[in-house]
């Protein structure tokens, strides 16, 4: 009877949400007294039940009943605990109930504050957040149940995909869907000012932070997975433009933009349609890449299954468009602009070419994605479209973007000059152009990966740490402080400005690690008998033996490589091959040796059964770490931003330090 509990449960949650919907539309009409606490009660109950589901769930893979259709596809008795935790998202039915899981807490954290906000916003909110909800609900009481009974129980389950089975499919699958489920917040408050009329910004305040907080998590989620598949997959590298990468990519696109986009309409009453475009843009893209994941029209790693479940999300996807395209045209002329631009110079100008950028880089990852779906619905033919493409759409776009990066924060509000910005951009365009001579003259680099990958980033971090110094500065003047607590407290009281600041230097960071990486990465592969070395670049590994041992869900098979760098030794590596039952083919076991200047990267091939000989196939990846360290420097600018405000300065403090910072160049623009 445990898997009818948690169908119960669930039926049950439906039965609340839809009452949900009824008591926030209530609540913003002000048709009934108390109908918000009525909603928020709905919301701790929604919670309670999907919870419930959720531990039912896990305790039937924790203890292997293979009486449900679930868990007999996705455990097996013998597979490690952590591992039949990691199978309720990892596969259709159960990725959809965590799906569910995070959407009810997000409900249920935004019920307990709704009585702090706008009772007409968040009425409304609430009830478009119980629709979606209610949308996932019907999802799993209908078409795809993850407490499905088998005719007959199986003896044994299938388990993980072996891909799976890796510590990593514990945190990447939560932190990615994290994202992904958390713009649903802002995209209901949205809704909610069209539906309510209150198209004044204020949806946009109470969003701030949760809109952060799901960029945050999205990003994450996407540096974990291109981490994840450098170390477990085999092959290399870390991002392939695959669909299900993609569809991940492109709301975290949309999201950037919106990102900034906001911080105009907070300052000047504009781009308002443009808001609320790309938040709802974004919202539809994570239900877009849910599609591709769960609807069957790919075949990857990513993808789960294909049933009645794709059908149902292009139909979901269908009215949220067409639902939001209403309430636009709805309330068109409200939305009408009230500002416009003063200047062609002016930093509105710039967020606002950033939007067209991330829009168009977005459109173009889009095409390259559904191209080879539409191509193959219409002709039946199988079209594939690789990475050339997308380098030769997105790098023209993406040194736009840096330029714009780099100039941006000496542009002023409203109106600048084209004579004092030249004067202002002179000195870093001559350190950048500086640092990329120097960076060749020594490392001897292409000289077209030093002045596509280089130079522009390095421009970009002159002005931010110029940008930096130069506040820092500035307030040690006024105040006499220490140079450690002038930058924090400045971080802490401008912590959104500076805290992009640091995102645009974590930016930096990875655009080096990718361009380096990619351009000056050098490969070898070789069959080594016992005893024999292969070279390549600073390094030498001897193959030394095979040995073979068993794991609690396959064979393990691993060469012993004993490796030297530069003439010195720098221990073993050990790649291998995981052997599973009924599997015909082996799954990779990779062996890095990390460093922050290079990667040695090693992979086993075939393999001689008495170890006599290897096939090996060795890697050298210059300043891949970069890409990781910068990574760590976006999420900690993110933070930063998130922080709460600190206590603004004394008054006299600013306007002294305002004369200090005047005095080594211009006051940089406050947000």
């Amino acid at each position: 009877m445990i898997p009818e509990l948690g169908g119960a449960s669930l039926l049950a949650a439906l039965v609340v949400a839809a009452a949900g919907v009824i008591w926030g539309v209530r609540a913003s009409h002000g048709a009934a007294v108390g109908a918000l606490a009525s909603a928020r009660r709905a919301a701790e109950a929604q919670f309670v039940l999907v919870t419930l589901a959720v531990v039912v769930l896990e305790y039937l893979l924790i203890t292997s009943d293979f009486s449900v259709r679930y868990v007999a596809s996705t455990s097996v008795s013998t597979s490690p605990l952590r591992y039949r935790i990691a199978g309720l998202w990892g596969a259709l039915e159960g990725s959809i109930l965590l799906w569910e899981w995070l959407q009810a807490l997000f409900i249920l954290l935004v019920a307990r504050r709704a009585a702090a906000l706008r009772r007409e916003l968040s009425g409304y909110a609430l009830a478009v957040l119980f629709v979606v909800s209610a949308v996932f609900l019907v999802m799993m009481t209908v078409i795809a149940s993850p407490f499905e009974r088998l005719p007959q129980p199986a003896l044994e389950g299938r388990g993980l995909n072996p891909l799976l089975e890796v510590t990593d499919m514990l945190v990447h699958p939560l932190l990615l869907y994290t994202g992904y489920v958390g713009f649903v917040v802002p995209f209901s408050f949205a809704m909610a000012a069209l539906l309510a009329g209150r198209l004044d910004g204020t949806w946009l305040t109470l969003t701030r932070r949760w809109t952060v907080t799901a960029w945050l998590f999205l990003t994450s989620g996407i540096l974990y997975g291109g981490w994840w598949s450098y170390r477990t997959l085999g092959w290399g590298g870390y991002w392939a433009w695959d669909p299900v990468e993609n569809a991940s990519f492109m709301p975290w696109l949309m999201g950037t933009a919106f990102v900034h986009s906001v911080m105009v309409q907070e300052r000047r009453p504009m781009l308002k349609i443009w808001n609320m475009a790309l938040i709802t843009l974004t919202f539809a893209l994570t239900i877009f890449g849910t599609f591709l994941t769960r609807s069957g029209v790919i075949s990857s790693v990513h993808a789960f299954a294909s049933g009645g479940i794709g059908p149902f999300l292009l139909a979901y996807l269908a009215a949220i468009l067409l639902t939001s395209l209403g309430l636009l045209v709805w309330r068109w002329d409200r939305l009408g602009e009230r500002a416009e631009l003063d200047a062609l110079l002016s930093r509105e100008s710039v967020f606002l070419v950033n939007n067209v950028l991330l829009v168009a880089f977005c459109f173009t990852v889009f095409m390259g994605t559904i191209f080879p779906l539409l191509a193959e619905a219409v002709t039946g033919a199988k079209v594939s479209v690789g990475t050339p493409y997308f380098n030769w759409v997105t790098v023209p776009i993406l040194l736009v973007t840096f330029l714009l990066m780099g100039a941006g924060p000496l542009v002023p509000w409203r109106r600048g000059s084209w004579p004092v910005l030249g004067r202002l951009l002179g000195g870093p365009a001559v350190v950048a152009l500086a640092l990329s001579l120097l960076t060749w003259l020594i490392f001897r680099l292409p000289l077209g990966l030093v002045g596509l990958g280089y130079t522009l980033p390095y421009f970009v971090a002159t002005i931010v740490l110029g940008e930096l110094w130069r506040a820092a500065r500035g307030r040690r003047r006024a105040t006499a402080e220490p140079w450690p607590t002038a930058v924090w407290r400045l971080l802490a009281q401008n912590h959104r400005r500076y805290g992009g600041l640091v995102v645009h230097l974590g930016v930096v960071l990875i655009a080096i690690g990718v361009a380096t990486s990619t351009v000056g990465k050098i490969e070898r592969e070789v069959t080594l008998k016992r005893g024999e070395t292969l070279e390549l670049g600073r390094f030498v590994v001897r193959f030394t033996g095979l040995s073979a041992g068993e794991e609690a869900t396959h064979l393990l098979v691993q060469a012993a490589l004993e490796v030297t760098e530069a003439g010195r030794p720098a221990g073993t590596l050990r790649p291998g091959q995981r052997l599973y039952p009924g599997s015909s083919s082996p799954f990779a076991s990779v062996a890095v040796r990390y460093g922050f200047l290079r990667d040695f990267y090693v992979i086993l091939g075939a393999f001689d059964r008495q170890g006599e000989w290897a096939q090996i196939k060795a890697q050298v990846h210059p300043l891949i770490a970069w890409i990781w360290a910068g990574g760590l420097v976006v999420l900690m600018g993110g933070l930063l931003a998130l922080w709460p405000a600190g206590q603004r300065a004394p008054s006299a403090v600013r306007v002294a330090a305002s004369a200090a910072i005047a005095g080594g160049g211009p006051e940089p623009p406050r947000d």
